[in-house]
């Protein structure tokens, strides 16, 4: 039994003991590999994929059933055609004034007063040489009556052949004298007077009053400062009591390119939108355009007055104008509310007009039906609604369903 055993052992073959460091070694290069080529793949998917374009947009506006269509829009200040820096008519110390910012006066209202102790004292002197002019010319008179009547006697005596006409000649020498000099008493009475009513001018100088009706806007002066209608006297020397604007007078100026000006005529309607009240519309009318031009800015300047002035308006606001279309520019305005865009979100594709609507990240191409211009938009008849949002200047590489990322 044992032979067999030996016999069996003889036969088998011996093997090498397995290597289990290489068997890893393959399973590591095998991951290796896998990884780098799903690296690979997703920095191709990477470099190949779709990028958003980056893109502006604008919503689509909506012109009120009604409303008139616009044919320019402009920017400008509200100023008043009457509006005055007060000042004094000589050079004084200011001891009163009666105004302050904010204040409504009325015309001829005293405003301030300047110091007049001397001008009151020139006017006393002219009043009295005035008096002793008077004085002089009643003495003359006085001395004229007794001057005739001794003409008279003289006259007489010559008559009677008692006086002799010597005397008489000398008599009527006598008055016509002081005929004479009553009349140059007289014209120095009127000189006098003259220095009177000189000296009262200035005294009433020294009262500064209101020139119209308004509101002051400024407060320049104080008591005790010297105040000059020129700008003479030091710079310690005010050239005004207060600045009054009359409210009355408010008005629009606009700066209108040049290009433009051709749309604006004389009583054009207008809605004016100040910067401080956005939702407060005012209607306005164009006054007239000023013929000539800036040729720095190249602009006209165009004068808009108010349909109806409100307290809200003030002197130097900020205002956005509308110039209307005029009546028989276009056909009577729609019924319905119409969609506005801006032009350059309009794209031509042949004889259609297409714009590229937002919708999420991407964007539709729709066609749309185009109208008239309202300033610089154009009304969209079909295919917009207000509130939708489109793209602005389109680039050439955008389609529809372009993946895009809004500026």
């Amino acid at each position: 039994m044992s032979d067999l055993k030996d016999e069996l052992a003889a036969l088998r073959i011996e093997r090498a003991p397995m290597d289990v460091a290489g068997g890893h070694r393959w399973v590591k290069w095998l991951v290796v590999i896998v990884l780098l080529g799903g690296i690979g793949a997703a920095g191709w998917s990477w470099m190949n994929r779709e990028r958003p374009i980056e893109v502006e947009v604008a919503t689509v506006g909506e012109r009120a059933a009604g409303a008139q269509a616009s044919v320019l829009n402009a920017s400008g200040y509200v100023t008043a055609r009457r509006r005055a820096t007060v000042s004094s008519k000589v050079t004084g110390k200011v001891v009163e004034v009666n105004v302050e910012e904010g204040m409504a006066v009325r015309e001829g209202q005293i405003l301030a007063r300047l110091d007049d102790s001397t001008v009151r004292a020139g006017l006393a002197l002219a009043q009295a040489q005035a008096e002793a002019a008077r004085g002089n010319m009643r003495e003359s008179e006085v001395r004229l009556a007794e001057a005739r009547v001794t003409l008279r006697r003289f006259q007489q005596l010559v008559k009677d052949g008692i006086g002799t006409q010597a005397d008489a000649d000398r008599a009527q020498a006598e008055v016509d004298s002081l005929i004479a000099r009553i009349a140059s008493a007289k014209e120095q009475v009127v000189v006098a007077e003259r220095q009177v009513a000189l000296q009262q001018a200035g005294l009433n100088d020294m009262v500064i009053r209101a020139p119209f009706s308004g509101v002051a806007i400024s407060k320049d002066a104080q008591p005790g400062e010297m105040v000059s209608p020129v700008s003479g006297g030091g710079g310690f020397t005010r050239t005004g009591i207060c600045t009054i604007v009359d409210m009355r007078s408010l008005e629009v100026e606009v700066d209108v390119n040049e290009s433009y000006i051709g749309r604006v005529r004389p009583n054009q309607s207008v809605t004016a939108v100040l910067d401080a009240y956005p939702d407060f519309q005012i209607p306005a009318r164009v006054i007239t355009t000023v013929p000539t031009a800036d040729r720095q800015k190249a602009t006209v300047l165009v004068r808009i007055a108010f349909a109806e002035l409100d307290p809200r308006i003030l002197p130097d606001m900020g205002v956005k104008v509308t110039f209307l279309r005029e009546a028989g520019d276009a056909a009577v305005p729609a019924a319905q509310p119409t969609a506005l865009i801006p032009k350059n979100a309009v794209k031509q594709d042949g004889e259609q007009a297409v714009v590229f609507v937002v919708t999420g990240t991407t964007v539709e191409r729709r066609a749309v039906s185009l109208g008239g211009t309202d300033g610089d938009r154009l009304e969209v008849v079909a295919g917009l609604r207000a509130g939708e949002r489109v793209v602005m200047s389109p680039p050439p590489t955008l389609a529809a369903g372009s993946l895009i990322t809004i500026k």
